[in-house]
């Protein structure tokens, strides 16, 4: 039997999580959040995690620091952090930007404990 659960979520009612994100939907293995005016920034502390993240940069600029690389993030890009990469980001102007990990990112190794 195939699951036929329908989500909708608005996002005036979503979470926010503790480094300023906010939930969007999540299912069984996959999930989705909005980190919206991010203000420009020194670089977030350096990281490495349980889950593969892509993203797709609405408006701003960031850069990401993904391992030994320097990606300029801008309104249009998309991109990938590897599952265990060590990363970075650095807001550059407001930036807002959509998200998806895999597994979701609030049961594997951030912010477990939602707003």
């Amino acid at each position: 039997m195939t699951d036929t659960t329908v989500k909708k979520v608005q996002s005036q009612h979503s979470p926010s999580g503790e480094m300023g994100q906010t939930y969007l939907v999540s299912g069984k293995s996959l999930s989705m959040r909005l980190w919206q005016d991010e203000q420009p920034s020194e670089p977030k502390p350096k990281t490495q995690r349980d889950y593969e993240t892509v993203g797709y940069v609405i408006q701003g600029r960031a850069e990401l620091h993904l391992e030994e690389q320097k990606i300029v993030l801008e309104p249009g890009d998309s991109w990938l952090v590897p599952q265990g990469a060590s990363h970075t980001y650095k807001i550059l102007e407001p930036f807002t930007a959509v998200e998806a990990t895999s597994p979701p990112a609030e049961v594997h190794g951030r912010d477990e404990t939602v707003k």
